[in-house]
Order: C-alpha cells, then sequence, then structure tokens
C-alpha cells in the first residue's frame, strides 16, 4: 500500500554533467578552437625549452613568457567554460573576460613570434618554435573572429542595457513607462501606507 501511494510522486533528481559544451558562453566551433590554442601554444614552449644557445636571448625569453601563458592560462579557462566551476566562481562577466584575454593572448602572441622569427640562428629547432607560435597566433585571431560573429561585443551589449531601464513584465520592450497618479501610496515613518489626497479635498475641511 505504501508503495503505491509514494511511488508515483517519487522522481530521481537528474545528475550534474562535468562536461557543458556547448553552452553560451562556449559553443562547439570556439571549444575546439581553444583545445588547439592550447596544444599548439604547448609545443612551441616545448621546442623553445629544448634550444640550447641564443643569439638574442631577451627574443627567446619574451617568447619563452608568451607561449608559457597562453598554454596556461588558456587551458585554465577552457576547464572553466567548459565545466561547471565557472558558476561556483565570482565572476560574472565571463564574455568579457574572453574576449579581452584572447584578444590581448594574440598581440602578444604574434609580436613574440615576429621578434623571435627575426632573431634566431636559423636552426630547425627555432623555425619550428616560431612555425607554431605564428600558428597559435592564428588560432587566437579565428578564436575572436568566431566570438564577435556570435556573441559581438561584450562591452556594446553591456552600455546598450543600462540605457533601456526597467520595464514592467506584463508591457512590451519599448513601451513608456506610465506616471504615477495623484494617489500613490507614501510609506510614512511608522511603517504604514496611506493614499497622498488631493489638495482641494484637503481645503475644502477648512
Amino acid at each position: 500500500m505504501a508503495d503505491a501511494v509514494y511511488s508515483p510522486t517519487t522522481e530521481t533528481k537528474p545528475k550534474s554533467r562535468c562536461f557543458l559544451i556547448p553552452t553560451e558562453l562556449l559553443d562547439q566551433k570556439r571549444f575546439a578552437l581553444k583545445v588547439l590554442e592550447v596544444i599548439f601554444s604547448l609545443v612551441a614552449f616545448v621546442q623553445e625549452e629544448c634550444i640550447n644557445t641564443c643569439i638574442s636571448c631577451s627574443a627567446l625569453y619574451f617568447f619563452e613568457f608568451v607561449s608559457c601563458t597562453a598554454f596556461f592560462f588558456t587551458a585554465l579557462l577552457l576547464v572553466l567554460l567548459s565545466t561547471p566551476l565557472h558558476q561556483k566562481v565570482g565572476v560574472t562577466c565571463w564574455d568579457r573576460l574572453d574576449f579581452i584575454y584572447t584578444a590581448a593572448i594574440f598581440v602578444f602572441f604574434i609580436i613574440s613570434s615576429i621578434v623571435f622569427s627575426s632573431n634566431n640562428s636559423d636552426s630547425a629547432l627555432e623555425k619550428s618554435a616560431a612555425a607554431f607560435g605564428f600558428l597559435a597566433s592564428l588560432l587566437f585571431l579565428l578564436d575572436l573572429v568566431l566570438f564577435y560573429r556570435t556573441h559581438g561585443l561584450p562591452f556594446r551589449r553591456t552600455q546598450e542595457n543600462p540605457a533601456n531601464g526597467p520595464t514592467s513584465p506584463n508591457s512590451p520592450p519599448g513601451a513608456p513607462r506610465p506616471r504615477n497618479s495623484p494617489r500613490t501610496e507614501r510609506r510614512l515613518w511608522g511603517g504604514s501606507a496611506r493614499s497622498e489626497e488631493p489638495v482641494f479635498n484637503v481645503l475644502s475641511r477648512f
């Protein structure tokens, strides 16, 4: 008897997924691009670490710093955006963070690749590392293009949302907000509310 009563109302909770692709923050195409960005940045960094001698060590160290930073932080961003971890972090502007980071890494990666390719001993390992640097820069650029085509500029959306102002849930978007009538309720210091009477009703009492 107890089984017949409680069985229809018992529901199993759906298990939370550890992998959330595609989401509103990261679709399948950009997820694949970010995976390639991590791989190409890692290959460029490993090949750079295998170089024993350098003509211009400052260019080599700059390329090392950029490739290591791109690998580490892109992998971290990929894990956060593709799992529920980004919901547990106190960050709400993931779209702006993703756009700014990708643009900054693209600029630094392309500059470091140009500087490193023009200041080396023309060894096969140095040429290969610079080539992977250029390919990684191209992937970051494609990531920016796909982001713009899918979401647009995140800064423009944040500027347009406050300009619209709050609207009532039943009114269509863009509808003017009604003015308050003379009998609007005011909250007094005692916590009670009363309606404001017109001025001529108050004067008629005297």
